[in-house]
């Protein structure tokens, strides 16, 4: 990580977000030298890495089992 000063980031926004645009670099924003923010590519989440709570849960049963007449609800029969 690159660092930067505020005056620097302000004055080259642009140039730093074109940066971390094409090479994916990141840059820490410093105010009198200490840290105040970060300059990251964003990161998309996955869409298909279920919840970790989705993951404990667990089905007692065949979800494809034929369900018998007794099972289906008495409008549909």
């Amino acid at each position: 990580m690159k660092t930067v000063n505020v005056h620097e980031a302000k004055t080259n926004f642009s140039r730093l977000l074109a940066t971390v645009e094409e090479s994916n670099e990141s840059f820490v924003i410093c105010r009198n030298g200490e840290p105040v923010a970060d300059l990251v590519p964003h990161r998309r989440k996955s869409r298909t890495v279920p919840h970790p709570v989705l993951r404990k849960m667990t089905i007692n049963y065949d979800p494809i089992e034929t369900a018998t007449e007794a099972e289906w609800p008495g409008r549909f029969r």
